[in-house]
């Protein structure tokens, strides 16, 4: 098993290879970098600047010279081919130099450093709430298969796996911070939070928590607690289980000794995936309470075309990634003891 795990975190470098040189290449190639943001800025300078009847033709030339634009490809790095460029990003990150936001010219491991409690504060509570509400929920509607119980979450659940989150967020932000003005519209915690108490702090943030946690978690409950009831039910009717019960053990045991353990190795598949989630956060869920994590981060990035910080945030996601694969290894090793991984 030590030299599969070896082999596997030896596999992390080639494939963390693959997924930056083909989002780099494509950062490269995408328009509406930082020079065309600066060329259009000046030209919107020179545009308010014209008054006279050439304003058409003066607006439309290029308003920066070659020399200039030199300068500007090679303070990015967009004067060397795509290959030079990505191998000098490297060896920069390898130092730990995620390089320079373009938009707010702050260092983009600092950007991420700031942003990251936040994220690992909801994800961790998601997490949290995930596990801890769909492992009951599947063993309870796996014993009560078809009954109200049953249905009644069962349509529940499809409901809230065919809303998106952030929709739902918008829906949420609607009817209770603007209608009913019951919680905030949106940011983490409220403008005087630093000057309250210990426990008001703890309540100002769980009062912001509310609808964002929900539409965090809304579409995940459905894909786990089916995924464990229909797992934990066909162990219930293999023969281990109806052997187990001939020969006197009660079902409660049955289910908690024998059955719920081989249920949880396809929960624990996922697990470790679940890590750069954690960390990331959600784009569209971020953006629409205004939550100031990774990311939003990562979505004005994207609609900025700010390459370094999206360069950063890829680093970090992909890494957590190709580690949460392997962790998903280990529980599922720890889990079945069957598993022997050569």
């Amino acid at each position: 098993m030590k030299t599969y795990f070896i082999r596997r975190f030896l596999l992390i470098i080639p494939t963390f290879l693959g997924i930056t040189i083909v989002v780099f290449v494509i950062t490269r190639f995408v328009p509406g970098g930082p020079i065309e943001r600066i060329l259009q800025q000046a030209q919107m300078m020179q545009g308010e600047g014209n008054k006279t009847s050439s304003f058409s033709v003066r607006s439309q030339s290029q308003p920066l010279s070659e020399e200039q634009l030199k300068m500007l490809k090679s303070f990015y790095g967009f004067d060397k081919p795509v290959l030079v460029s990505y191998f000098i990003w490297l060896s920069k990150i390898l130092v730990f130099d995620l390089g320079t936001s373009t938009r707010y010219y702050d260092p983009v491991l600092n950007m991420i450093a700031e942003r990251l409690p936040v994220s690992i504060y909801f994800g961790l509570f998601s997490l949290f709430l995930i596990y801890g509400i769909c492992i009951p929920l599947g063993i309870l509607k796996s014993i009560k298969h078809k009954s109200l119980v049953d249905n009644s979450t069962s349509i529940i659940l499809f409901i809230g796996y065919a809303i998106p989150g952030w929709v739902l967020g918008i829906l949420l932000l609607l009817l209770f911070s603007s209608h009913f003005e019951i919680f905030p519209l949106g940011d983490f915690v409220s403008d005087n939070f630093f000057e309250l108490d210990f426990f008001q702090k703890i309540l100002d943030l769980l009062h912001h928590t509310v609808l964002p946690i929900i539409s965090y978690v809304i579409g995940s409950f459905a894909v786990m607690t089916f995924l464990l009831k229909n797992t934990l039910m066909d162990n219930l009717s293999s023969d281990y289980v109806r052997t187990a019960m001939a020969k006197g053990l009660t079902f409660k045991k049955a289910v908690f000794k024998h059955a719920l353990r081989n249920s949880l190795i396809p929960i624990a598949t996922s697990f470790g995936n679940n890590i750069s989630l954690v960390l990331t956060g959600s784009f569209l869920i971020e953006t629409v309470f205004n939550i100031n994590g990774m990311g939003l981060l990562g979505y004005e990035a994207i609609v900025n075309r700010d390459y370094p910080v999206v360069m950063g945030i890829l680093v970090i996601s992909s890494i957590l990634f190709l580690i949460g694969n392997i962790l998903s290894d280990l529980c599922v090793a720890a889990l079945d003891p069957r598993v022997q991984f050569r």
